[in-house]
């Protein structure tokens, strides 16, 4: 079961995490060759087209040395043969596929290579801080996901973007507990903090943004008691995240930023135990904000806010708790309990 689509396409956290991936990524070259070899096969590229490397790598924006390689291994397996300074189709052609639907422009963006691991070491931190704190090991970061320190030190700066780590007075990374104080601070800058961004967005929140974030919680909340914490993260994030996203002061978002471990808590919690109750009592809360909204009452929209804040507080605190009567799972090699 998935979240009905929206009405209008909602824009893409400027600040989200890149999703895990399964498994390692094929390599550009690898990505690049199987392509190629299917057009090959649809006739899309018919015997006797130039491929010269230059524009492989143009079209796919990418550097010259992957479509080298994606070009050297068709050339290997017969597909294309070597003409002048380029290559040529022709010679032995892969399997044709059925039905093939006409190629569409491609270009293939490396991912950096630290969100390639970050949504793994962001889930395997939060889920351990509602058991102790924890001081990140860049050298043991490193080794365990098989990258460089550079690499390392890129996904501990993102993790510190979103206020999930914080240095020590020794400059050591660390993961602060969500105890009932530090979780009581946090959501004290929730409630002072997101009813003003919410003011301020809606000079910029496109049109139909806010009825079609209201009709999609409606959907929800019609089948409250079967949601998952897939959707209820994602019910979430249409207010907290894609609506405020619009704010446009970037000081202020900066200072969002700060608490956003909170987030992050909240979504691996509902995913864990998402009937902890039998209907969320924040589906409602977003609900009368939305509505507010909608009708253009801004000042009011954002007091809702505020006492939705500060009515969780409470509600996630027990959350916490209720993950942290259960046994903490081993921790990874980088993570050392202070």
């Amino acid at each position: 079961m998935t979240l009905p689509p929206l009405g209008i396409a909602l824009e893409t956290d400027q600040e989200g995490v890149t999703p895990p991936l399964s498994g390692a990524e094929p390599r550009l070259h690898a990505r690049i060759f199987a392509i190629l070899a299917g057009r090959i096969a649809e006739g899309t590229l018919p015997a006797g087209s130039r491929l010269l490397e230059s524009h492989v790598a143009r079209q796919f924006g990418i550097s010259r040395a992957p479509a080298r390689q994606a070009l050297a291994r068709l050339a290997a397996e017969g597909m294309i043969a070597r003409r002048g300074r380029g290559y040529a189709v022709g010679g032995i052609m892969p399997q044709r596929p059925a039905a093939a639907p006409p190629p569409e422009p491609t270009r293939l963006v490396p991912a950096s290579s630290w969100q390639r691991f970050y949504a793994e070491v962001e889930r395997a931190i939060v889920s351990r801080t509602a058991f102790a704190s924890w001081r990140v090991v860049e050298t043991d970061l490193a080794r365990h996901c098989g990258v460089s320190r550079t690499v390392a030190r890129d996904m501990i700066a993102r993790l510190h973007q979103r206020g999930i780590l914080r240095r020590d007075d020794r400059f050591r990374w660390y993961a602060p507990a969500l105890t009932p104080a530090y979780m009581t601070e946090l959501y004290e800058l929730r409630w002072l903090l997101e009813p003003v961004a919410l003011i301020k967005a809606m000079a910029g929140v496109p049109p139909g943004l806010v009825s079609a974030l209201r009709q999609r919680l409606e959907q929800a909340m019609a089948r409250a008691e079967s949601l998952d914490g897939r959707m209820l993260d994602a019910l979430e994030t249409d207010l907290h995240v894609r609506l405020l996203g619009h704010c446009g002061n970037q000081a202020l978002m900066e200072s969002i930023r700060l608490y956003q471990s909170l987030l992050a808590a909240h979504s691996f919690i509902y995913d864990w135990a998402p009937h902890l109750v039998p209907v969320e009592p924040f589906l409602p809360e977003h609900l009368r904000v939305l509505e507010r909204l909608e009708l253009g009452h801004a000042q009011s929209a954002a007091d809702a806010l505020a006492e939705h804040l500060r009515a969780s507080l409470g509600r996630a605190i027990t959350r916490i708790e209720a993950v942290a009567r259960e046994s903490c799972p081993t921790p990874p090699p980088y993570l050392k309990p202070l």
